[in-house]
């Protein structure tokens, strides 16, 4: 049985590897467009990537700028180069999956920071996930646990529960992992991370009030990946608990991480949000255009 499912594995392993190979990249990469005070600016870099902007204050979660994840071709590109950024004051990681915390992208960012304002950014982690980051050149590496909390000028980030697991390897699963929610004056934004549903969004909903939702809405497929991810479905019921205004989807499209067709994750969340009634607050959004609030 272990040789029939090591073989099965292998063989799922080939086609996301062949799908990867024979499509084409897509996409455009774009120059950054800043916020103008008061304002909070929202920018799809791919994946899980987006630069946010609010309270004055300029942000990146979950960085991967790379072409590759290992044997796995980016089949959109990054919506903005590290290198055009401003100068950073945070950057924040949601968990060590390596297509979530990329070393090669962190390490880009703190550079690109410290060369252009001479000093670099501030990296957010979840707990027991330092040690995989000290070393990347950021001012202070700060593990913040679950609704936890820190002030960072204008901004109050806090941290959030998840339903996903954090190893990096096989056997680290003392890694934590989250959300974040960045709140600024009347602006709000809440990054899930990876997740699959669960009854946590309803909390965080009413502790937190975020105005944009940022979920996840692929790799779902087969069926068991839903105890980790969430697909459309969930993702929009995920949306009715947190009762936020505006969803935007992520985790979708870049990489080809499971069996779903690439173009189904949006087509199925657009299907469904018409269903209910909600069509006009999902957001679907192109890597490197910015949305303004």
């Amino acid at each position: 049985m272990l040789n029939v499912n090591i073989s099965k594995k292998a063989g799922q392993l080939g086609q996301l590897v062949h799908h990867s190979v024979v499509t084409p990249r897509t996409g455009r990469t774009l120059r950054p467009v800043l916020a103008a005070p008061g304002q909070m600016g929202i920018t799809f870099i791919g994946h899980a990537s987006f630069f946010l902007q609010a309270g004055g204050m300029s942000v990146v979660v979950d960085p991967i700028f790379a072409p590759w994840l290992f044997v796995l071709k980016r089949l959109r590109r990054p919506g903005l180069r590290a290198a055009d950024l401003p100068p950073l004051d945070a950057v924040l990681v949601t968990h060590a999956h390596f297509d979530h915390l990329h070393r090669p992208s962190l390490r880009a960012l703190a550079r690109m920071t410290r060369r252009k304002s001479g000093r670099a950014p501030l990296l957010i982690v979840p707990p027991n996930v330092s040690d995989l980051v000290f070393d990347l050149g950021f001012e202070r590496v700060v593990e913040l646990p679950w609704w936890q909390e820190m002030q960072l000028g204008n901004l109050r980030i806090t941290s959030t529960p998840a339903k996903h697991w954090g190893a990096r390897v096989i056997h680290d699963m003392q890694r934590g992992y989250g959300g974040y929610v960045l709140r600024a004056g009347e602006h709000s934004i809440y990054h899930s991370g990876d997740t699959a549903y669960f009854d946590g969004f309803a909390e965080i909903g009413e502790r937190l009030k975020p105005e944009v939702a940022l979920l996840p809405i692929g790799a779902y497929k087969p069926d068991n990946f839903r105890n980790v991810h969430m697909s459309p479905e969930d993702a929009l019921q995920a949306f009715a608990d947190l009762g936020s205004p505006r969803m935007i989807p992520m985790h979708y499209g870049t990489f080809k991480l499971s069996q779903e067709p690439m173009e189904e994750p949006v087509e199925l969340l657009l299907r469904g949000a018409e269903e209910r009634g909600i069509l006009n607050r999902v957001e679907v959004m192109v890597e490197g255009v910015a949305r303004f609030y």
